[in-house]
């Protein structure tokens, strides 16, 4: 963060004596300190207001807060109604200061992908900032852009959502000149009720958008092509099987390295590219960050060959050869889409072993928990999985289907016997995907696996 007037971060939320420079706003007592902001977020098990004392102890300029605090001197003490609000109304204030290209990325499945992605084709161009990880609600966004400087040319920006409305505060902050919507998927259907309800929370997307911006959107999705926008924005479609789409992907060829394929333009022409990734999903999530760019002007050239320096972050579908046997990491998180994605991927790969499922439950799925579970181990069946294991009382009703349909199938009690059962019985040369929601916790089978085979 570049030091800037507290009376600018401020403005539209009160003041402090002596208008201070704030050089960091703070979430985290611990890293609160001479000249910092201190914003006090009531958390499930933490309230920050308890803490907001000890960091002005540590030097903060001032605190942000519900309530006044005692031991605090009110002067020093912003009363605000929603201190999340605060924290995306600082980012905005902050955020009017610069003036990079900067693109917004939602949807249901893939954002953290697509965000890589467009990270990747921005940076060659110029100096480009993006969310870190997966900070993309009302902390972590405003976070992201108190990073922005003057020397930043592009940011790429991940936006997400629990429920209606949270995104178009996150874009009017951000105010992207461009944005990406990967998928209507089946994810937060327990909050939203529907896969309608989650279209009209991604579309929010376009509330911060200025006319004549691009929304990109696949193609290949059964809400997205069809979807009312706000008049004024350009809609551009990129596909793999949607003929009326703007931007193709065609003679696609998957390698253990990674995949090339040609990218049709209906605007700029045909470029050859590869991405280091599996799946038909990425090809998807590279060809919005291709049409993405190129649709705010970008060289269609440079865009393409800056695909292949994508890079996975976390446990996405990172592949690790680990004494012959290849492992699929992609335990970050887990829902319908993205589960079927991962399947196809381990259907693909090419091996002389065997295909290995290690899969966790997967989370808010609602009144479709049960069914949603069950077509995975449907789909298992259907991709040639050779062995799945199962962990958590929902992935039951996917045991019970593979083994219907005639999957080698073991449901486990937890993930030591997953990972006991994992070392027992795969061998040099087999190909492993494990998968589940983050609360699973699957990156101990991970570390286990590693350690112990």
């Amino acid at each position: 963060m570049q030091p800037i007037q507290s009376s600018v971060l401020l403005r539209g939320l009160g003041s402090l004596p002596g208008d201070p420079k704030i050089l960091a706003v703070a979430t985290d007592s611990r890293a609160a300190g001479p000249g910092s902001l201190f914003v006090c977020i009531k958390g499930e098990r933490v309230d920050g207001h308890a803490f907001a004392a000890k960091a002005i102890e540590a030097g903060a300029a001032g605190i942000v807060a519900q309530h006044p605090i005692p031991d605090v001197d009110p002067q020093r003490c912003v009363i605000v109604e929603d201190p999340l609000d605060a924290m995306i109304a600082m980012g905005a204030n902050y955020r009017a200061g610069y003036h990079p290209l900067l693109v917004g990325v939602t949807g249901s499945v893939g954002k953290t992908t697509t965000k890589e992605f467009c990270h990747a084709v921005f940076s060659a161009f110029g100096k480009t900032l993006k969310t870190e990880g997966n900070q993309n609600n009302e902390i972590g966004m405003p976070n992201t852009l108190f990073r922005l400087d003057a020397d930043t040319h592009y940011a790429v920006i991940e936006m997400g959502m629990q429920g209606l409305g949270e995104i178009e505060k996150l874009t009017r902050a951000a105010k992207p000149d461009g944005a990406v919507i990967t998928c209507i998927g089946r994810s937060h259907l327990e909050q939203l009720g529907t896969r309608e309800n989650i279209l009209r929370a991604k579309l929010e997307i376009c509330d911060g958008l200025p006319d004549g911006a691009p929304l990109v959107v696949n193609g290949d999705d059964d809400y997205l092509p069809d979807a009312s926008i706000r008049p004024g924005l350009r809609k551009v479609l990129f596909a793999i099987d949607n003929e009326n789409a703007e931007v193709r992907a065609r003679e696609i060829v998957s390698r253990p390295s990674g995949t090339h394929f040609i990218i049709e333009d209906a605007v700029h022409g045909s470029f050859p590219a590869f991405i280091p990734a599996m799946g038909l999903h990425n090809v998807r999530n590279a060809l919005s960050a291709y049409a993405l760019a190129t649709r705010l002007g970008l060289s269609p050239e440079t865009a393409a060959v800056a695909l292949a320096n994508y890079q996975t972050t976390g446990h996405r579908q990172h592949v690790v050869e680990h004494k012959g046997v290849t492992v699929i990491e992609d335990c970050y998180n887990a829902n319908p889409d993205s589960m079927r994605a991962a399947l196809f991927t381990l259907r693909d790969y090419p091996t002389q072993g065997k295909r290995i499922a290690v899969l966790g439950d997967m989370f808010e799925l609602g009144a479709i928990t049960e069914q949603a579970h069950a077509d995975v181990g449907t789909l298992a069946a259907q991709c040639g999985v050779d062995l799945l294991l199962t962990v958590g009382e929902a992935m039951q009703a996917a045991h019970k289907s593979a083994l219907a349909k005639g999957v080698c199938a073991l449901h486990c009690e937890d993930r030591g016997a997953a990972l006991e059962a994992l070392k027992g019985r795969c061998r040099a040369g087999d190909v492993v995907l494990v998968k589940a929601s983050h609360g699973m916790a699957f990156e101990k089978i991970l570390e286990g696996f590693y350690s112990g085979f």
